[in-house]
């Protein structure tokens, strides 16, 4: 049976303040946490009771052993990583606004994750894999864009369904009609495309997320994610749409919440049988527990700070009380 979520792209430390609602030039301490998007995805995954699987390079020095040994301690399967000396291990440092929201420095230039190339790519990666899901910060013009295409042709030639989050990082492009042009490359290739409430505009050229979303099924996505933070979230196929409140809670920290997102909805849309080829045809009725479930997970996790170090596991998920 093909239950293992994979992801493939950039796993770093993010360097979380010490206090909210100041420039970086105010924060006194930095704490390491071990995030980068795909890597956030997997162990939200895994931290529900699912197998994931992630797909990258760490330099081989003691970040990049730190983000292997946290992976591993929420079931993480590591095994697909490589070490390099190379280059180093990506770091990222955070600031965080009164409301939890955060803006990026990024030390990448380039990182261990940038190299990882095309050849690394091993076809038994994709043994008992469902879902391969990538981000938009690793398929710049280096070595791992091409790691994303060979992995991605791999998983569509076994039927697999494949999720795409843009995640868009501005800072970290050399113009916006770069990033544009990459993320729109990618799109085709793409099952389900979750999109923010910024981002929708950007990347389609449209301000309402349903003409959004037929601009995106007009290049062979199936399922559309638009996320819209503390308003809820929307799910579209071309035959239905669903949506969810967002939970009220006082967020602490909102880093890594649209990864936990994404990996708890993958995780119940797999719970509940969903393959590439029926992602159009899920129900509203459907669509709606998946995206229930997923703010939930979210909810609980921007109350606390870090990204892996906040994502609860399956029996938190049931015991705490939300409103």
């Amino acid at each position: 049976m093909n239950d293992i979520l994979a992801a493939i792209g950039e796993a770093l430390i993010d360097f979380i303040p010490d206090r909210s609602g100041c420039g970086f030039d105010e924060v006194e301490a930095f704490a390491p946490k071990v995030g980068g998007a795909p890597a956030n995805v997997c162990a939200a995954f895994s931290r529900l009771g699912g197998k994931s699987r992630l797909l990258t390079q760490l330099g081989d020095d003691p970040f990049g052993h730190r983000i292997i040994h946290r992976l591993e301690s929420v079931g993480v399967d590591t095994s697909c990583i490589s070490l390099t000396d190379r280059a180093n291990t990506a770091l990222a440092f955070v600031s965080l606004a009164e409301n939890g929201d955060r803006t990026f420095s990024f030390y990448r230039k380039p990182s261990a994750d940038m190299l990882y190339s095309a050849e690394s790519i091993r076809e038994n990666y994709f043994d008992g894999v469902f879902c391969l899901h990538f981000c938009s910060v690793s398929i710049g013009d280096f070595p791992m864009k091409d790691a994303h295409r060979r992995a991605i042709d791999i998983l569509k030639r076994r039927g697999g369904i494949v999720s795409f989050d843009p995640n868009l990082r501005f800072n970290l492009w050399e113009s916006l009609e770069a990033l544009k042009t990459a993320v729109r490359e990618f799109i085709p290739f793409s099952d389900i495309v979750k999109l923010s409430e910024e981002e929708l505009e950007f990347i389609t050229g449209c301000t309402a997320p349903e003409e959004g979303a037929k601009w995106l099924f007009d290049q062979g996505v199936k399922l559309m994610l638009y996320t819209l933070g503390s308003k809820g979230a929307y799910a579209f196929t071309e035959n239905t749409k669903a949506f969810s409140p967002a939970y009220k809670v006082c967020a602490v920290d909102t880093t890594g919440a649209g990864d936990g997102f994404t990996g708890a909805f993958l995780y119940r849309l797999h719970e509940l049988g969903a393959e590439a080829g029926s992602l159009g045809a899920l129900s509203a009725k459907t669509l709606t527990e998946c995206l229930d479930f997923s703010n939930r997970f979210c909810a609980l996790s921007v109350t606390k700070k870090g990204a892996i170090a906040s994502y609860p596991d399956a029996e938190e998920l049931r015991s705490l009380e939300l409103k």
